[in-house]
């Protein structure tokens, strides 16, 4: 029988009140409490689970501050911000079969961030899917991924 690490129960515990505060026709966004670390580590834990592997993880808020002082901005949007990329190779062949075209959704990606101007949230979002044939799956991988992460 597996064991359960007691870092795991503390972030499970820490992330499971959430709320959905963000939903338009592109994007998905749920708040979660807990540390960005916390949050990322139960994020990939649970594609992990479900034997997929993280395949890149974009530092998107590092990228920001960069070439944001290239650009003549210095003003920081995030405090931490990046997007974990995955990829089901299943979902994603009988997704393309349907509809070659449907190679841009893939691969998956969930952003984790944490706002500059908030210091007691991390967040998780996700690309709404189109409701075109073939594509279902791969939103609901997605979404339930989410909202394990979270603990619902």
């Amino acid at each position: 029988m597996m064991k359960v690490k007691p870092l795991f129960g503390a972030v499970m515990f820490l992330v499971l009140a959430t709320v959905a505060i963000a939903q338009s026709d592109y994007v998905h966004v749920a708040k979660a409490r807990g540390t960005f670390a916390e949050v990322k580590e139960s994020l990939v834990r649970a594609i992990e689970d479900r034997g997929l592997v993280v395949n890149n993880t974009a530092h998107v808020g590092l990228m920001l501050d960069r070439t944001g002082r290239d650009l003549g901005s210095n003003g920081q949007i995030y405090r931490e911000a990046e997007v974990i990329e995955f990829c089901s190779a299943k979902i994603s062949r009988a997704m393309m079969e349907q509809d070659p075209q449907s190679i841009v959704l893939c691969p998956y990606g969930i952003s984790v961030y944490t706002l500059r101007s908030q210091t007691d949230a991390v967040y998780l979002a996700y690309r709404r899917f189109p409701a075109v044939p073939g594509v279902k799956a791969a939103a609901d991988l997605v979404e339930a991924i989410v909202n394990d992460a979270l603990g619902q």
